[in-house]
């Protein structure tokens, strides 16, 4: 059965990043996977949350935030600061996004700072979540990275890369990557968060109104591990060309990253 956009079953949509797009940050991308186009922010402080100093908790602290802007879908979505709290869907994910990172974050080798995550999506074409922890990945690493020229930090936190990418069953097929529609029709939907290692961090799965065998779990494991490792290799050449000389990221850029659809 082909696929909506012709890609195999096993292969990612076309990914895509931009780097230091909000220069306040200690490191940004801007990364999209197909027509999600997602803002990962990672700002870090000298300070750490007051629970930790009452508790005398050494180290540093991880905490991440995730929204959509209301322009990010088909139908205008009410911001969260409209309804005066998150909703569970946003809460959810950014818990997932603190997770994963904490995963693969020593966070004793940060010393007393505060790594903040932000994650804005700014179009949403299914996979919110996966980019957003692929690219808060780029963003964490790059900004250790300068603190450890800068000699704020004296010893890597980030253990190793840490990835995401959905899987699914739709019509009986294994998909890797899947765009809006497909996890909207799929039978099984699967979110994967794995190192680049391939050590697990976290499996989401459930069946859409319906049950899923051992062996559809196995394909699906498959498929994500395949991405996950393009993914890392991603995420890498992505952290490597941020020591690079900066380059201007104008507005022609911009535009034509946005134009690929």
């Amino acid at each position: 059965m082909p696929r909506i956009d012709q890609r195999a079953h096993d292969q990612l949509r076309p990914v895509d990043y931009i780097l230091d797009i909000a220069p306040h940050a200690t490191a940004s991308v801007l990364i999209a996977f197909g027509n999600t186009r997602v803002i990962c922010a990672a700002t870090i402080q000298d300070e750490v949350p007051r629970w930790m100093k009452i508790q005398g908790v050494s180290g540093g602290w991880l905490t991440a935030e995730y929204s959509m802007l209301p322009y990010s879908t088909l139908d205008r979505k009410e911001r969260d600061s409209s309804k005066g709290r998150p909703d569970g869907r946003s809460i959810e994910i950014q818990r997932l996004i603190g997770r994963s990172l904490r995963a693969v974050v020593d966070l004793k080798k940060m010393g007393q700072k505060t790594l903040s995550l932000d994650c804005d999506v700014l179009q949403a074409d299914g996979g919110t979540r996966t980019a957003s922890i692929t690219g808060a990945c780029i963003a964490t690493a790059i900004a250790f990275n300068r603190l450890l020229e800068k000699g704020k930090l004296t010893q890597q936190p980030l253990t190793k890369k840490v990835a995401a990418i959905s899987a699914g069953i739709l019509k009986g097929e294994t998909l890797l990557d899947l765009c809006y529609v497909e996890d909207r029709d799929a039978d099984v939907d699967c979110n994967l968060v794995l190192t680049e290692t391939g050590d697990f961090v976290e499996i989401q799965g459930s069946g859409e109104e319906a049950t899923f065998s051992q062996a559809q779990l196995d394909s699906m494991l498959v498929v994500g591990r395949k991405g996950i490792s393009e993914l890392c290799a991603l995420q890498q050449q992505a952290i490597e060309s941020a020591m690079k000389p900066a380059q201007p990221q104008d507005l022609q850029k911009l535009a034509a990253f946005f134009g690929k659809r």
